[in-house]
Formats: structure tokens, sequence, C-alpha cells
């Protein structure tokens, strides 16, 4: 056993274990987004689909989408877990299970799908486990977590065609949780578009993908082995 597999905090929480958590969010969101100026919490608009992803950290994830051509609003919380409307040092604690994610509207006349999951794959490491990088913990664990069936099928086939590539350049096997999404809940006001120009412009980021590139664009198995 490995020095990291003894770590408690990679550990995940048994549903029984996980904290209580509260009928209620503990705190408030200002609700824009400090970039594109949409509302983040809002249904998406007619024509639009919603995608959630955890990469580690989630500030410097958040970025990388709000950048992307197509994208209506992002905006960070939690999901994956047991313990209803957490707070950040909560699920830093280990505690409830969740992971820490990034909420994603988008268009799908501009940006596929699959062109979405080309960054959530190149930005990250995917086959760490409950890390990502020096960030070590359940919420670090990487995940995408879908809002229909198109996605989830197109999620598991980029995975696993990424996994080819993944494979032939020496890496190991992809740890990503990949599940319809049960609940997500928002992160607090703060971290909102934490690394966004008008928050912290030189914040702290510690996203490092394989240098791997994947398919993009496609969403078959088929289509991804070409």
């Amino acid at each position: 056993m490995s020095l990291f597999d003894r770590l408690p905090k990679s550990r995940m929480v048994d549903a029984a274990d996980a904290l209580p958590g509260r009928d209620t969010r503990p705190f408030t969101l200002a609700g824009t987004h400090t970039v594109l100026g949409t509302p983040i919490e809002a249904e998406p608009p007619a024509g639009h689909e919603e995608i959630i992803v955890g990469m580690g950290c989630f500030w410097g994830a958040e970025r990388e989408f709000w950048r992307l051509p197509g994208v209506w609003t992002t905006a960070v919380g939690y999901a994956g877990g047991y313990t209803p409307n957490p707070t950040y040092e909560e699920v830093c604690g280990g505690r409830t299970g969740h992971a820490e994610v990034v909420r994603v509207v988008y268009d799908p006349d501009v940006l596929t799908v699959g062109e979405l999951l080309k960054t959530f794959w190149e930005e990250h490491d995917p086959t760490q486990g409950m890390r990502q990088g020096n960030d070590v913990g359940t919420q670090y664990r990487s995940a995408v977590y879908t809002t229909s069936t198109a996605q989830l099928e197109a999620a598991y086939a980029a995975r696993d065609a990424y996994q080819q590539r993944l494979g032939a350049a020496g890496h190991g096997e992809i740890t990503t949780e990949i599940a319809p999404l049960d609940r997500l809940y928002y992160a607090e006001d703060y971290h909102q578009q934490y690394l966004s120009d008008a928050k912290n412009p030189g914040g702290y980021c510690g996203l490092s993908g394989t240098g791997v590139a994947c398919p993009v664009g496609l969403t078959t198995q088929d289509q991804l082995d070409q």
C-alpha cells in the first residue's frame, strides 16, 4: 500500500458517516457571473444544455470553461456526495463525499459536447484518483455528471477513446467518475469566478494536463476510434 492510499482524505466517506448537512444554503450568492454577466443559477435558456465537471480545484477549472465560445454561464459548486447544502470547509474535511465541480451551461449549436469534453480531458490528469497534482482529497477527484442520455454516452465514449491515447503514451487508467447528475450545491460567492480579473487576476491555479490530445467533437465510439 502506498503512502497516498493511507491518506484518510483520499478515501470516500461512507454515506452513514457523512455530515448531516442542512435544509437550506447557509450563505447567499450575488448571482451574476463576474466575467460573462449572466445569471449563474438560472435554468439554461432555450436550446442550451448544462453539464457538471470536476477536475481538481474548481477555481482554475471554471476559468477553462468560461473562456470557451458558446458557454453562456458557469458556476462552481459541490456534487457527487451525500451532505445537503455543504460549506467549503465541510467539503474540504472529506466528510461530505462531494467533489469540487463546475456547472457549464452552453449552446450545443456553437460548442458541441465533444468539444467541451475535449477541454475537460486535456486540462487535467484524469488518472490520479482522489487528487489532482498537489491537491489531495476526495473533493479533487475527476468527475463528469451529466444531464442527458446523449451527454452520458458521449462521456463514456470519449473516456474509452482517450484511455487508448493515454495508454499509448504510457499513462495509467482513467479514474474519472461518470454518472447522471443527482444534485448540484453551489459554492460560496467568493469562490465564484475566483480567478477572474475582478477578483484574483494572479490567483493560484494548479491544473495541469497530461499533454495527450483528446479526440474532439465526436460522440460515438466508432467515430472516436477513427
